[in-house]
């Protein structure tokens, strides 16, 4: 039986429930795009350096089952701060409009007296620093990693005051790359680069923050590792030296033994499943770097709370809003059910309250906000859909969740200016895909995905990590499939059940 909000929450540690009486816990969140699970020294990456987020892995909780609730960018972002599921929050694709009937985080802190301030890639739409304001951040420096964007962006402004080289911008990469080194080599320095500017401008903010006597919520928010791959020296050459495991070779044959739905995905515009091995080598040896400089600004960043004298009242969480398939099963990207885009790092600390340590309990995106909340003793909306993971870290009862869920529109929505792409029509789909959302459920052994009308996947996680063999058309597993679907079924008549009878109760 699901658990209930209540029977996950149970009694709120002293030191927290002390918290209106004394100062409440500032709260850091810190995210990264595209970052995926296995790419942490912590998490048992041996190759790649991330010292610090191992270091912050170390002193709290590292959720090692943590799950998106849809692989791409703004739908999981909007989970992450309404603590609400996609279908719920309606904002399902990128670009679009983020209703604001759900309050975000960033505005239930701000009405409890919190500072609030966020820097780096929102990926809200409207992009701008107005709309950011309206969601409940005091303090904006926006920017949002992509060209159409650039015209709101605080650090484009505030590079071209750096390096004002005409033709050059902060992605252009080197022409005069030598053969056997880095092709994706940036021109610019690396204190020019957008992952510097957001680790400066989120050091400033602590700084003002901690200088007012309210505690503060900090949104910190790094766009690397996303591709495109281009890298300041030195961490160009950072890892020139290693061999990093590349993924499984596919070809068409194989791609074409999944569901039409991931089909579409790995096949759309051009597909990358053939690439040459050594390129590749060399997009993993970047897209590592670039998480080793997300590391050291972290790093930075932490230092800062130390200095400030706010890292003992600093609850920090940090995770990423999906994966990157890295061309395993052929795609680049996201926007598919596979363990590389849906799994994701998921660490919090707040010294004296979290016990440190590993915890396998699956756990989801929407999961942080009422876990903010709770461990800073402030109530939970009735229509926040995430569970608190509070008890299981600070050492209380918790009933574990027997599944977690995700959800995305497969084939991707993608419409261009031009006219082309992959746009929505009803009754007709998208690219031929009749009803393209799709559903994933995954319990600790099992992992079914669901597309109506293409069949699905099943996977067992256990003995098949890699997610290499479907089972969903199996004789001997259509019990679990069935199980599988029973839990679907409950989760998306149940998501939404406060909604619609809870305010009822309160007439």
């Amino acid at each position: 039986m699901k658990p209930t909000r209540r029977d996950l929450l149970g009694a709120v540690p002293a030191s927290v429930a002390a918290a209106p009486q004394a100062r409440r816990p500032n709260v850091l969140f810190l995210m990264a795009d595209q970052l995926r699970y296995d790419c942490l020294g912590a998490n048992g990456n041996g190759i790649i350096r991330t010292p610090n987020l191992d270091r912050l892995a170390a002193r709290g909780a590292n959720l090692t089952r943590a799950y998106v609730q849809s692989p791409v960018c703004v739908p999981s972002r909007v989970s992450f701060f309404t603590g609400r599921y996609p279908h719920s929050h309606k904002n399902r694709v990128n670009y679009t409009p983020y209703t604001g009937q759900d309050p975000m985080l960033q505005k239930m802190l701000q009405s409890a007296g919190y500072q609030t301030g966020s820097v780096g890639k929102l990926h809200f739409h409207p992009p701008t620093a107005a709309h950011a304001h309206s969601t409940g951040f005091d303090r904006v420096y926006l920017d949002d990693g992509v060209n159409s964007t650039d015209q709101f962006s605080d650090y484009v402004a505030w590079f071209k005051t750096r390096d004002a080289r005409p033709g050059i911008d902060h992605r252009a990469v080197a022409k005069d790359v030598p053969p056997g080194r880095n092709p994706f080599r940036s021109v610019i320095a690396k204190e020019n680069t957008l992952t510097a500017w957001v680790g400066l401008k989120s050091r400033e903010l602590i700084r003002e923050f901690a200088a007012n006597q309210r505690p503060f919520f900090l949104f910190s928010s790094f766009f690397k590792p996303h591709a495109p791959y281009e890298l300041p020296e030195p961490y160009d050459r950072l890892y020139n030296d290693v061999e990093i495991p590349l993924p499984r070779r596919v070809d068409l044959d194989h791609i074409r033994t999944l569901p039409l739905p991931v089909q579409k995905m790995i096949l759309r515009f051009t597909p990358q499943y053939g690439m040459d091995r050594g390129r590749l080598q060399w997009i993993y040896r970047s897209y590592y770097a670039g998480v080793t400089m997300v590391d050291e600004e972290v790093g930075r960043i932490l230092d800062e709370l130390d200095r400030t004298g706010q890292a003992g009242n600093t609850l920090i969480i940090f995770s990423v809003d999906h994966g990157d398939q890295l061309l395993e099963h052929g795609l680049f990207g996201k926007n598919v059910f596979f363990e590389p885009s849906v799994r994701v790092p998921l660490l919090a600390s707040l010294p004296g309250v979290i016990q440190p340590g590993k915890y396998d309990a699956l756990a989801e995106s929407v999961d942080v906000v009422p876990s903010v909340l709770d461990l800073c003793g402030l109530p939970v909306p009735h229509r926040v859909q995430g569970l608190s993971f509070r008890p299981l870290v600070c050492g209380g009862s918790y009933n574990r969740r027997e599944f977690a869920f995700a959800e995305n529109i497969m084939p991707e929505v993608i419409t261009r200016r031009d006219g082309s792409g992959h746009g929505y029509a009803p009754g007709k789909g998208i690219d031929g895909i009749e009803h393209p959302d799709a559903k994933m459920v995954r319990s600790r052994q099992w992992k079914l995905n669901y597309y109506p009308g293409h069949a699905g996947e099943l996977y067992d996680l256990e003995n098949d990590p890699g997610e290499w063999n479907n089972l969903y058309t199996s004789a001997g597993h259509q019990g679990v499939v069935r199980e599988m679907k029973d839990a679907l079924l409950d989760w998306m008549i149940t998501s939404d059940e406060a909604d619609q009878i809870a305010p009822k109760w309160l007439l």
